[in-house]
């Protein structure tokens, strides 16, 4: 049985300001020419369909026709799971009368309506899948009535236990898993959901697994494992993805194979350093394709009018600015979108601050901007 592996589509993500749906319905496209020219029998995607927990319209629209794509019109069964960026319950929606079609989805760890524990194996072909969703410590001490859990590596020793008991021999046993391995490194573009390392699982314990098939961190080699692979995103989220190679993993169960497939950027991400009048060369923007995303390392001291508008006309599709040697004045127009984003006020002058100076706030600024806001606050 061939699996295809992907993960952490992030349906309704944004670079900055610009919306990546063409970029991701384009990615998308590819993953299902890879299904069919490898003749794959099943698709796993390995958590945060959405970005958001409470997703857009659109995103929604987009993320149903990649689904009935791949379920219906090319017949394959999918195994997905939620992700840290998914709202369990809204994902979950429908999940009974999914696997009538053969799309099996799991988000919550609990029992279903047919009395099944979330941690059951789904059986396709000669493998078992456990399809185990995002979670957290309190989750499942309910699931498993254990008060004593208290990190993850605790809670997930007891759910390769409990998916263990289900082990059949003579199957592959692949799980499906949407966490934080210890060891793996990331991006600027995931949320870090370490803290102190309570929430790192040690990748000792999925030894008795065939197959690993993890979603979360967006770099496919950032795990070095014999029988465990990220599949990393399809698409580029951030400056700190320029390098990666995005792609999706090919799993054979006869031969034990881990082909990595990889994938075309849709859109090219370029980072760029240099003086304004350097970069505005054509010799240089020439080089540079105009549906480019484009980082800027401005090397200029001075406060330069128009800064953004002057770019812009050499590379219509500038995202971000940086000042390499400081700045005095204003060299960016904020984003609205960033700017609701920011759930606080130290977040959203921070936000404000990066977009129209080109800079993040130093620790030393950070502690006495929120000095300062913990005294207007009080009065």
């Amino acid at each position: 049985m061939k699996v295809l592996h992907t993960a952490d589509w992030h349906i309704g993500k944004k670079l900055y300001e610009y919306d990546l749906y063409a970029e991701q319905v384009a990615a998308f496209e590819q993953i299902r020419q890879i299904a069919r020219q490898k003749k794959v029998d099943a698709v796993v995607i390995a958590g945060d369909l959405y970005d958001r927990s409470v997703p857009s319209e659109e995103a929604v629209s987009v993320l149903k026709q990649m689904l009935v794509k791949l379920n219906i019109e090319d017949q394959l069964p999918l195994l997905a799971i939620s992700g840290n960026h998914d709202s369990a319950r809204r994902l979950g929606v429908g999940d009974e009368w999914f696997e009538h079609n053969q799309y099996f989805l799991k988000t919550e760890l609990g029992i279903d309506a047919k009395g099944r524990r979330t941690l059951e194996p789904v059986e396709l072909g000669n493998c078992q899948f456990f399809l185990v969703p995002y979670f957290n410590p309190k989750a499942s001490r309910t699931y498993f009535e254990d008060d004593n859990i208290s990190t993850m590596a605790q809670a997930m020793a007891k759910v390769v236990a409990e998916c263990e008991s289900y082990f059949k021999p003579g199957l592959a046993h692949i799980l499906v898993g949407h966490c934080f391995v210890a060891g793996s490194s990331h991006e600027d573009s995931e949320v870090s959901s370490t803290v102190g390392g309570l929430d790192e699982v040690p990748a000792s314990l999925f030894k008795n697994f065939d197959y690993v098939a993890l979603g979360h961190l967006h770099n496919h080699q950032a795990l070095s494992a014999d029988n465990a692979r990220y599949a990393g995103s399809p698409v580029k989220f951030s400056l700190s993805e320029l390098t990666n190679q995005k792609g999706v993993y090919i799993y054979d169960t006869e031969t034990n194979d881990r082909e990595f497939v990889p994938l075309k950027d849709p859109t090219p991400m370029v980072s760029l350093t240099g003086s304004l009048d350097e970069l505005c060369q054509p010799a240089k923007y020439n080089e540079v394709a105009d549906q480019a995303f484009v980082f800027v390392n401005l090397t200029d001291r001075q406060v330069i009018a128009n800064l953004v508008e002057k770019l812009r006309a050499c590379y219509p599709r500038l995202v971000h600015i940086e000042r390499q040697n400081g700045l005095e004045g204003i060299v960016q127009t904020p984003s609205v979108e960033l700017l609701k984003e920011a759930n606080s006020p130290l977040k959203m002058t921070a936000a404000f601050f990066e977009q129209t100076q080109g800079l993040t706030l130093s620790a030393a600024q950070r502690d006495y901007l929120a000095q300062l806001l913990a005294e207007i606050e009080e009065e």
